[in-house]
């Protein structure tokens, strides 16, 4: 079996921590809320921020529909100074980490200089800059940088912006692998709390909500076309008819259990395991490597699968897509063997941000006792052997070990074990 599982050596001079990282803190900005308290109770709601596009006239385009962050108004989380350099997932980055980081309770001003990070994920934002930039290319005067300059630029800026603004000066980066994106930052995050860090920032927030990025949506191929917005995305239905786009996600703050415990700080969970794999070639005859992820992230926190008590899915909202993670979950837990779920059924999929969203949903169903559902999807395919939650939460469950499953395209495949 191949892969990336998590455990890394401590860099040489390095402060080591004990290896358990946890998460202190969550920001979220989802079509379906802004900020986590709003959005965990909508997920609970069972309510969708699938709608309409109105972020451009897609009116003549044959997909309408997206998940949009309703009621963001970018003045009101973030400094006008900033707002010229700044995009849509840039402000909505910065109002998430600004969330986390006071659900942590942590200033990082009263951290050591270098105690502290950035390590995000990033994938289809770079449209929305990349597009504004060759729109100024193409108006009279002044100097534009190309597209591919205001991409790199994009996915530097994007995690810098957040460094900047609250002095982390530690081990930062940037993760790109689409929709897995989100689990592999704070699985990178988790090394540097290993090697020393005291506090990291991670997870992710993506956008590509522009006619640039639906051009981009649409030639690909697997972008729903429904109109209704409750039949849109439904995964692991017979009825299955592509994924919906949308903007969002989750940062974290994650920090050493023992810094964590000195501070007397409030704690969602353990990041206990991680892994990532790369697919084969499409026409290899071994397929996906989803399911050796999430083997693989067991292992590496010394779980077995029978003591898994839920799976939060990729949930790609395409037959053969969900027909091949089905078949996955089904090998390691068993037909039907474990409660299954994915609550971006109410978002879309957010590129990185979706995995990171996932990771926040599943530490609040840890915390909660509760399984949020999976919406739009009645009844399972046939081909699709899961215990899929639908219709409402499923609560009166204990709760204490969540696997997050992610893929992205190309290849990616990301899963993390988060424990009480």
């Amino acid at each position: 079996m191949t892969g990336t599982p998590s455990p890394a050596p401590a860099a040489a001079g390095a402060r080591a921590g004990s290896g358990h990282a946890v998460v202190t803190g969550v920001g979220v900005a989802a079509p379906n809320g802004l900020g986590a308290g709003p959005w965990w109770a909508a997920v609970l709601r069972g309510e969708s921020g699938i709608r309409p596009l109105t972020r451009f006239d897609a009116s003549r385009y044959p997909a309408r529909l997206a998940g949009e962050v309703a009621g963001f108004v970018a003045e009101e989380h973030v400094p006008s100074r900033l707002l010229p350099q700044t995009d849509q997932v840039t402000r909505l980055s910065l109002t998430a980490a600004e969330e986390a980081l006071r659900d942590a309770g942590v200033d990082p001003a009263g951290l050591p200089e270098y105690a502290a990070g950035a390590v995000t994920g990033a994938s289809a934002g770079g449209y929305e800059f990349g597009q504004r930039e060759l729109q100024a290319l193409w108006s009279k005067g002044g100097q534009h940088v190309s597209a591919y300059q205001a991409f790199a630029w994009f996915y530097a800026v994007n995690s810098g912006q957040i460094s900047i603004r609250h002095g982390l000066r530690g081990a930062s980066g940037v993760l790109v692998s689409e929709q897995a994106g989100g689990i592999d930052a704070v699985g990178q995050a988790r090394r540097q709390v290993r090697r020393g860090a005291a506090l990291v920032v991670t997870g992710a927030v993506d956008s590509a909500l522009c006619p640039w990025a639906w051009a981009a949506h649409l030639a690909e191929g697997r972008i729903s076309l429904a109109d209704d917005p409750e039949r849109a995305f439904l995964p692991f239905s017979a009825d299955a008819c592509g994924y919906v786009p949308g903007e969002g996600g989750a940062l974290l703050v994650l920090e050493s259990a023992e810094a964590a415990r000195a501070r007397g700080a409030r704690v969602y969970g353990t990041v206990a395991g991680y892994a990532a794999t790369f697919d084969p070639a499409p026409a290899a005859p071994d397929g996906s490597r989803l399911a050796a992820a999430a083997e693989l992230a067991l292992a590496d926190a010394a779980v077995r699968p029978d003591q898994v008590d839920v799976v939060f899915a990729d949930g790609a909202g395409e037959r053969v897509a969900d027909r091949a993670e089905a078949e996955a979950i089904a090998a390691l837990f068993g037909a039907y063997g474990v409660p299954v779920t994915a609550p971006k059924s109410m978002t879309g999929r957010l590129a990185s941000g979706g995995a990171a969203l996932d990771l926040a949903a599943a530490l609040f169903a840890l915390r909660d006792q509760v399984i949020p559902p999976t919406t739009g999807t009645g009844q399972v395919a046939g081909d699709c052997p899961v215990d899929l939650v639908t219709g409402a939460p499923r609560r009166g469950v204990a709760l204490r070990t969540a696997l997050v499953l992610a893929r992205g395209r190309g290849g990616f495949n990301a899963a993390m074990v988060v424990r009480t």
